[in-house]
C-alpha cells in the first residue's frame, strides 16, 4: 500500500530547550546538596535522577529544520508523520527522525546510445531538475529515491528517443533536434509518470546532448545535407513557378505583348532557368526572329 504524507504533532522547541536546561540545572543543584548533606542522600539523589531524565526527554525531542527540510518520524517501525516547519521544533522524543531535503536537485543523465524511430543510432543525454513533494513515499515506498529517479529518468529518455526521429524536414513531425520545447514537455510528463511512486516531482527536463552515433555520423551528415538541399530546391521551385505564373498573368492582363504557346514555353523556360539557377545568368541578345 502506498504511503501518504501527513503532519506530525510538534511544537516550538524553545520551550522544550528551556525546560531541559532548567531540569538539568536543578539536577545539578540537587547533586550539590547531596554532597553538602551526605547524611540524607536518598530523596535528593532520586529527585536529581528524575530531573535528569526529564532533561534528556526534553533534549531528545528537539530537532532543527533548515529551510526546505523536513523530518520523517517513525515510532517502533510505524510512520507517525512529517515535520515540515523550519526552525527549532520539538516532537515525540522516542521517535526516530529522518532528514529529507525538499530542495530542488539537478543531475545530468548518462549519454545513452539508442535507435530513433527511423532506426538510426544516436547518443542522447538530458539534464533533469526534481524535488521531493511527498516525504512519506520518498522515505518508505522506494529504496534510495535519488538513485530511483536517475534510473527512471534514463528509461524515460530512452523511450522518448525511440518514438521520435533525430531530425525531420516535415514541420508536422516532432523531431528531437527541431522541436526541443515539445520534446522537453513530453520528457517531463514521461518522467513524472514513472517517479510518482517515489513522491517526487520533476520540475524541468531538457536534452543536453544529442548526436548521431560515431559509426554513422559522417553518413548521416551527408544525408542531412542532401535532405536540406532537396528541401531548399523544392521551396525555390515552388516560388519560381508562382513568379512565372504571376508574370504571365500580368503580361496578359496589361496587354503588353501577345504570346503564343511556343513563346510562352520559351519564356517559362528562360524564367525558370534564371530563378532556379545557382549562378547568375548571362543575357543573350536575339537580333533576329524567334523562328
Amino acid at each position: 500500500m502506498a504511503m501518504k504524507e501527513r503532519s506530525a504533532i510538534s511544537s516550538s522547541g524553545w520551550l522544550a530547550l528551556l525546560v531541559g536546561l532548567a531540569a538539568l540545572g536543578a539536577a545539578g543543584y540537587m547533586l550539590v546538596l547531596v554532597q553538602g548533606h551526605p547524611q540524607t542522600p536518598g530523596p535528593n539523589v532520586g529527585e536529581a535522577a528524575g530531573l535528569f531524565v526529564i532533561a534528556m526527554i526534553a533534549f531528545r525531542g528537539i530537532l532543527v529544520n533548515g529551510p526546505n527540510e523536513a523530518r520523517v518520524l517513525t515510532l517502533f517501525g510505524r510512520y507517525t508523520g512529517t515535520v515540515r516547519d523550519a526552525g527549532l521544533r520539538w516532537a515525540n522524543p522516542f521517535a526516530t527522525k529522518r532528514l529529507v531535503s525538499l530542495r530542488a536537485f539537478t543531475f545530468e543523465s548518462q549519454r545513452i546510445k539508442v535507435n530513433d524511430i527511423g532506426g538510426n543510432p544516436i547518443e542522447i543525454g538530458a539534464v533533469v531538475m526534481w524535488r521531493v513533494v511527498d516525504t512519506a513515499r520518498a522515505a518508505f515506498d522506494v529504496e534510495a529515491f535519488p538513485s530511483f529517479v536517475q534510473v527512471q529518468a534514463d528509461a524515460s529518455i530512452r523511450n522518448l528517443a525511440m518514438h521520435h526521429p533525430y531530425d525531420s524536414h516535415d514541420d508536422q513531425l516532432v523531431s528531437l533536434r527541431g522541436n526541443s520545447d515539445v520534446v522537453a514537455a513530453q520528457l517531463v510528463q514521461e518522467i513524472n509518470t514513472r517517479v510518482a511512486a517515489a513522491g517526487v516531482e520533476v520540475i524541468d527536463a531538457r536534452i543536453a546532448h544529442l548526436a548521431y552515433a560515431p559509426e554513422i555520423a559522417q553518413a548521416m551528415l551527408q544525408r542531412q545535407q542532401a535532405g536540406a538541399i532537396i528541401a531548399a530546391r523544392t521551396l525555390i521551385v515552388e516560388g519560381a513557378v508562382s513568379m512565372v505564373e504571376m508574370a504571365l498573368q500580368q503580361l496578359a492582363t496589361r496587354g503588353i505583348v501577345e504570346l503564343d504557346s511556343e513563346r510562352k514555353a520559351a519564356m517559362v523556360s528562360n524564367l525558370l532557368v534564371v530563378l532556379c539557377g545557382e549562378r547568375g545568368t548571362q543575357p543573350v541578345l536575339n537580333t533576329g526572329s524567334l523562328y
